[in-house]
């Protein structure tokens, strides 16, 4: 889905490389789960329940905002 390319492409492309390990690991747990998944977290109220997950939904939706 384009809208998600371009969300995550956002984040990957100005803050991926300055994160830590933990955030680095649960961005790609992340890209690893299926589009619908992805379209409920990012761009929908679904919030994950895994909290390291959470947290970079959370960061790379306030990137996708700004």
């Amino acid at each position: 889905m384009r809208e998600l390319d371009v969300v995550l492409t956002a984040y990957f492309d100005q803050d991926y490389a300055a994160s830590g390990e933990v955030d680095k690991r649960a961005f790609r747990e992340l890209l690893a789960l299926p589009d619908p998944d992805l379209n409920a977290y990012l761009l929908g109220p679904t919030t994950p329940a895994n909290p390291e997950i959470a947290h970079v939904v959370a960061l790379v939706r306030s990137k996708a905002m700004s």
